[in-house]
């Protein structure tokens, strides 16, 4: 309970990273997907529409990674993220159960909000609370699409955040792949590349096509995009589990910034074998 009240700000900054993101993803979609905006009806082809959609919530990803409480809780909004740093030892096993606890409480929350502010115009067709489901081209198709992006995501994250030159520009690699996987990706798996957002949509509207996809296909992903990077480069290039850690907020994460005395860690844990 202790680590629970010291590490409450993280899991609270995590739950509301994720809802703000999917308020922002609810909202947008609407403003350009449903029949009656005045967006929609003025821009009639549906890439542009996408790829407008790929461009705003790449931005909210960048904005979301880049503020004080992104800055602080690491960014992860995604329970494979964090699963994928808890195998990779940077997160203690409490941390990693409450950070996907908290993020999915923040999706659904983000969704039902969602669902409160635009009623009809979110929770019917098209839009449909932004469900994420198998395209037309089926759910092996969808499968391969969401491993591929997870993959991609991982190792950009990890290939830029352990690169003293590269680690500050993070979120933007981060944002910029988001705008992609929109325009690109979405129309193959609905983009989900995050087990909580699924789980809010899918809860919400009772949908639930190949949900077990959307469950377990991103962490592999992740998973396996860590072990090609260790594999490259050692375990031990992996410094933290934060996305942006070019900033004085606390850690509390097991993290390796620490060793050069620049960052004053507020919350270091143990490396096994060593001493801080």
């Amino acid at each position: 309970m202790e680590t629970f009240k010291k590490h409450l700000p993280e899991y609270l900054m995590e739950a509301a990273e994720l809802g703000l993101f999917l308020i922002a993803a609810g909202i947008f979609s609407c403003v350009f997907e449903y029949p009656g905006s005045p967006i929609h009806q003025a821009i009639s082809n549906g890439d542009l529409r996408r790829f407008l959609i790929g461009v705003v919530m790449g931005l909210t990803a960048i904005t979301i990674i880049y503020s004080p409480w992104g800055k602080q809780s690491g960014a992860h909004m995604n329970p494979a993220v964090t699963f994928t740093f808890y195998r990779l030892g940077k997160v203690k096993r409490q941390d990693a159960f409450f950070y996907i606890l908290f993020q999915c409480l923040g999706g659904l929350l983000g969704i039902y909000l969602v669902a409160l502010l635009l009623g009809q115009v979110f929770t019917k067709a098209p839009v449909n609370y932004i469900v994420t489901v198998p395209g037309k081209s089926g759910w092996i198709v969808a499968l391969l699409g969401e491993l591929v992006v997870a993959f991609v995501m991982m190792m950009t994250v990890l290939l830029s955040s352990n690169n003293q030159k590269l680690n500050r520009f993070t979120g933007l690699f981060a944002g910029f792949l988001v705008m992609l996987y929109v325009f690109f990706e979405a129309p193959l798996s609905g983009f989900s590349m995050n087990p909580a957002r699924s789980l809010a949509s899918a809860l919400h509207a009772h949908i639930w096509t190949a949900f077990w996809l959307y469950v377990i296909v991103p962490p592999m992903g992740m998973l396996l995009a860590s072990g090609v990077y260790q594999y490259l480069f050692g375990k031990r290039a992996i410094k933290c589990a934060k996305l942006h850690h070019a900033n004085h907020k606390r850690c509390i994460f097991r993290c390796d910034y620490n060793r050069n005395g620049k960052i004053d860690l507020s919350d270091r844990l143990p490396i096994p074998g060593e001493e801080l």
